[in-house]
């Protein structure tokens, strides 16, 4: 990961935008830089990952002034940077992003949805004497926007970095991009131009050559690369379609309270059946109550599900860092929302389902792709996610729903179908789907909600009534971490949707947790 920031005025002091930068250091702690570039200022934190020489330093400047950073993994890029110096362009690093001021002379706005990449940038058009922001169509790398109070534009990688700086803070809308004073759509990735009638067959071959050609891009790097392994199918699946590629053994990771670590004889199985060399990393009550402040001021969310899930993967992330000389992780998010969570198998019926999974597409960014970027960057590394390929989304996201609805007996059957065979073991292709921050272990659930009926009393309700402006505590649990949120980001709540829950119209899904382990049809998935 790398953290960016632009100022499209002058009138914010240096060291101040520079002391705001500085608050995520640890996205890119390889190296900084800050840019005047005449009508406002570009700055951007290095983590090496393409091209680690010093050349590959952002900002990257062309002739004429102009000026970019971004914090983005551009695939396939060999190819492009060739055709481009065909046409004449030369390149002084092995950056991935060195190519984005001559892909933006060739085609300016038109760039951005020929870009199979995880990206936000800022850009600064010197012939022009304009800024324009831009973010992929998941919102896989973040972004986010205010006013300054003379109307200046600011952009930054995180919230934390625009505190104190404008009014309200809103996430930089995924597939858009800025210019002019507008936000404009270059791609909405729910939008299919017809439904795939594909027979099962053949949408489980495209499935399974689709997800194997989005691991496969995401291994090129020019430092060493983890796998995040929960044992559950999506992790499971990435890491072994990665073994098999590789042809070597792979760095696995997995997290489980020291109590009743339920993921990790599941994950242990994972790393035998592909041979991988193997990490388990234990936690405490005491770890995850002593980082709960830190992580929610990481996440900058108060949503509950969130920070759950949260917990395990940051503590899991600090001890990677500290430990290994991984830089970049493999992560299997986006998977639920492609092919169902438990609770949608109550969907009332295929077109429910397909607007249910395009609405968690859609905010993706606010929940778990949150997660990701927050753990893994806060640690110094970077997180990559297969499943959001943008082929591969596109294509699932095509298929009939009646095929993806659960029919089956089983959920995300397409998936497990689509790699059959030697894959996995069948217990872990077979297995039904359990919460991760459940499959932690039962106890940090279970541990963070008595430590929050310790902090309050009977009163709890009139507390949150200070939060009504937007998604109201209604919990002990949900007040205590919307109490550390307003600590760092006050009156900021509009950031986030509101809390992840299932959908409470459905039958079977009105619950008050968001913990699939409330649901009629968990079942043994926890087990």
């Amino acid at each position: 990961m790398c953290a960016i920031m632009g100022y499209t005025q002058r009138d914010i002091p240096r060291e101040t935008l520079t002391a705001a930068f500085a608050k995520t250091a640890s996205r890119g702690p390889d190296d900084t830089r800050i840019m005047d570039t005449g009508p406002g200022t570009l700055l951007f934190h290095r983590l090496s990952i393409m091209g680690v020489h010093p050349e590959g330093m952002q900002p990257f400047t062309a002739p004429d002034g102009s000026a970019v950073v971004c914090n983005g993994e551009l695939y396939g890029f060999r190819r492009t940077r060739e055709a481009l110096r065909e046409k004449g362009y030369t390149f002084r690093s092995d950056s991935d992003c060195e190519l984005l001021l001559p892909l933006w002379r060739e085609y300016g706005v038109e760039l951005f949805p020929q870009l199979d990449a995880e990206f936000a940038l800022i850009l600064y058009d010197a012939a022009a004497g304009e800024f324009i922001a831009a973010r992929d169509p998941i919102g896989i790398r973040p972004l986010y926007y205010g006013e300054s109070a003379t109307g200046g534009m600011l952009f930054a990688s995180e919230p934390k970095n625009l505190i104190g700086l404008t009014g309200e803070i809103k996430p930089f809308p995924p597939g858009h991009y800025y210019r002019d004073g507008k936000f404009t759509c270059y791609r909405d990735i729910t939008r299919t131009a017809a439904v795939c009638h594909d027979d099962l067959d053949t949408v489980c071959r495209k499935i399974r050559e689709k997800l194997i050609a989005g691991v496969e891009k995401r291994l090129d790097a020019d430092v060493p690369v983890g796998f995040l392994l929960s044992g559950g199918l999506d992790s499971s699946l990435v890491c072994a379609i990665a073994a098999r590629l590789l042809g070597k053994p792979i760095e696995t990771y997995a997290v489980g309270m020291s109590t009743d670590a339920i993921d990790l004889k599941y994950a242990r199985q994972v790393a035998e059946h592909i041979g991988s060399h193997h990490h388990e990393i234990y936690i405490t009550e005491e770890d995850v109550l002593s980082a709960l402040e830190q992580v929610i001021c990481t996440l900058g969310t108060y949503d509950i599900t969130t920070i759950r899930a949260s917990m395990g993967m940051y503590l899991m992330c600090q001890a990677i860092h500290a430990e290994s000389g991984i830089r970049v992780l493999l992560t299997g998010e986006i998977s639920d929302e492609l092919f169902g969570y438990k609770y949608t198998d109550f969907a009332p019926g295929p077109a429910a389902f397909q607007a249910e999974s395009e609405k968690r597409v859609r905010e993706l960014h606010m929940y778990d792709v949150l997660r990701a970027d927050r753990c893994i960057s806060a640690n110094s590394l970077e997180a990559r996610v297969p499943f959001g390929d943008l082929d591969f989304v596109q294509y699932v996201l095509s298929v009939d729903p009646a095929k993806k609805v659960n029919v089956y007996g089983k959920g995300k059957y397409l998936l497990r179908r689509a790699f059959e065979g030697d894959w996995l073991p069948e217990s872990i292709l077979q297995r039904e789907k359990a919460a991760f921050s459940d499959a932690v272990g039962h106890s940090l659930v279970d541990d963070l909600k008595a430590h929050a009926e310790r902090t309050y009393g009977d009163d709890w309700r009139e507390l949150a009534e200070k939060y009504a402006y937007h998604a109201k505590p209604f919990t002990k649990e949900s007040l205590l971490y919307r109490e550390i949120f307003e600590k760092y980001y006050p009156g900021q709540a509009a950031m986030v949707a509101g809390f992840w829950m299932p959908n409470r119209s459905w039958e079977g899904c009105d619950v008050d947790d968001p913990s699939a382990r409330v649901l009629s049809n968990y079942g043994k998935s926890g087990e």
